[in-house]
C-alpha cells in the first residue's frame, strides 16, 4: 500500500495532503478559505474541489519531483495537467469526472495565478472532455400525484413525523428546491400571504419561489400540528429551522433522502429516485405546462440557461415516447 492508496486500491487523500511541501499545503489552504469564505460555496462542493486539486498536486509532486518548497508551483503547466488527466483516466475516471476536475484545475489555476503563485495559467490552455449527461429519471403527472397522496394519507393520521413529511415532498415538488436549500429553510423564509419561500442557493445567492395550495396546506399542518408536538417530544428544539428532526435540530439531507425513496418506492412502477430526481421531476413538468426556459432557470437557481436546457431534452424524449405508443404510423 502506497502513501496515496488504502488496502483497496483507494486513493487516500488526507496522505496525500499530509505529504505535500509546506509551502504547497500552505497554498492549498488559502485556496480552501478562498472557495468557502469569498466564494461562499457549501462545504460538499468546497471538499471535491479540493478534494481534485489535492489529487492534482500529489500527482505533481510524485511524478515531477517537485518535492521542496522553492518553487511551490514552479512546474505546473499544461503538460502536467494534461498527463494528470491522462492518468486519471487510465484509472478508470468517466468523461463527468474528468470534466468536473478539469473546471476544478482551471479554477485553481486561475486563482494561484492572481494570488502571484503561478507567472501563468496554464489551466487557461487546458480544453476538457465535455461531460456526458444522461437523461435524469422524473415522475409522470400521475405518479407524482399518487406519491403525494399517499404521503397525504400518513399526515391524515396527524403523526408529527407525517405531517412533516407530507410537508416536505410537497414543497419539494411545488417548488424544485435542492435538499440542502430545502433543510436550511426558516420559519421567517416562509410568506403565507405571497405563498412563496425564500431560499438561499449556491454561492449564497437568494431566491424567491412560489408554491401551490397544496404545498401551503401540508405547511400549515406541519406548522400548526406537526411542529409543536415534535418540540414538545424533544429534549431541545431548533427555533428556527422550518423542518425539524425527531431530536428537534434541524433535518438533515440525508433524512430527506429517506422520505423520498420511501414515498416514491410505494408507488408500483415509478424510478427510484431522492430528492434531486423530485427536483427533475418539477421542471420537467413545468416545461410541459409550458412554462418558459428563462423562468424555470430562476425558479431553480441555475447559473446558466445551459443547465435548464437539459430538461428540454428530457420533454424531448418524453414526447417521442408517446409518439411511438400512441401514432398509428409511427412505427
Amino acid at each position: 500500500m502506497t502513501a496515496r492508496q488504502d488496502g483497496e486500491g483507494r486513493v487516500d487523500f488526507r496522505q496525500v495532503r499530509a505529504a505535500l511541501p509546506a509551502a504547497v499545503a500552505r497554498l492549498l489552504g488559502e485556496y480552501e478559505r478562498h472557495l468557502r469564505l469569498e466564494r461562499g460555496l457549501s462545504e460538499h462542493t468546497v471538499r471535491a474541489y479540493v478534494g481534485d486539486i489535492v489529487s492534482l498536486l500529489g500527482f505533481l509532486h510524485r511524478d515531477y519531483g517537485a518535492d521542496d518548497d522553492r518553487a511551490a508551483l514552479a512546474d505546473l503547466d499544461v503538460a502536467v495537467l494534461r498527463a494528470w488527466l491522462a492518468d486519471q483516466r487510465s484509472s478508470g475516471a468517466g468523461r463527468t469526472t474528468l470534466a468536473r476536475r478539469s473546471a476544478a484545475a482551471r479554477t485553481f489555476t486561475a486563482w494561484a495565478r492572481r494570488q502571484g503563485a503561478l507567472e501563468v495559467d496554464p489551466g487557461a490552455r487546458l480544453v476538457s472532455p465535455r461531460a456526458h449527461r444522461t437523461l435524469p429519471a422524473v415522475l409522470r403527472p400521475d405518479e407524482a400525484g399518487e406519491v403525494l397522496q399517499a404521503s397525504s394519507a400518513g399526515a391524515a393520521e396527524l403523526d408529527p413525523e407525517g405531517l412533516r413529511d407530507h410537508a416536505v415532498l410537497e414543497l419539494l415538488y411545488a417548488t424544485g428546491v435542492r435538499v440542502s436549500e430545502l433543510c436550511g429553510l426558516d420559519l421567517g423564509d416562509v410568506d403565507f400571504p405571497r405563498r412563496v419561500v425564500r431560499v438561499l442557493g449556491k454561492g449564497g445567492k437568494e431566491r424567491v419561489v412560489p408554491f401551490g395550495v397544496p404545498a401551503e396546506r401540508a405547511l400549515r399542518s406541519w406548522l400548526d400540528t406537526g411542529r409543536p408536538a415534535m418540540v414538545a417530544g424533544a429534549a431541545r428544539a431548533d427555533a428556527e429551522a422550518l423542518f425539524l428532526g425527531v431530536r428537534g435540530g434541524r433535518l438533515d439531507p440525508r433524512a430527506v433522502r429517506r422520505v423520498v425513496h420511501d414515498a416514491v418506492g410505494s408507488v408500483p412502477g415509478a424510478a427510484d429516485m431522492g430528492p434531486h430526481g423530485l427536483r427533475h421531476t418539477a421542471a420537467t413538468h413545468l416545461l410541459e405546462g409550458g412554462a418558459d426556459l428563462r423562468s424555470v432557470q430562476e425558479l431553480l437557481g441555475h447559473a446558466t440557461l445551459a443547465t435548464t436546457q437539459l430538461y428540454t431534452h428530457v420533454t424531448v424524449e418524453r414526447l417521442k415516447a408517446i409518439h411511438d405508443r400512441a401514432h398509428p404510423r409511427a412505427r
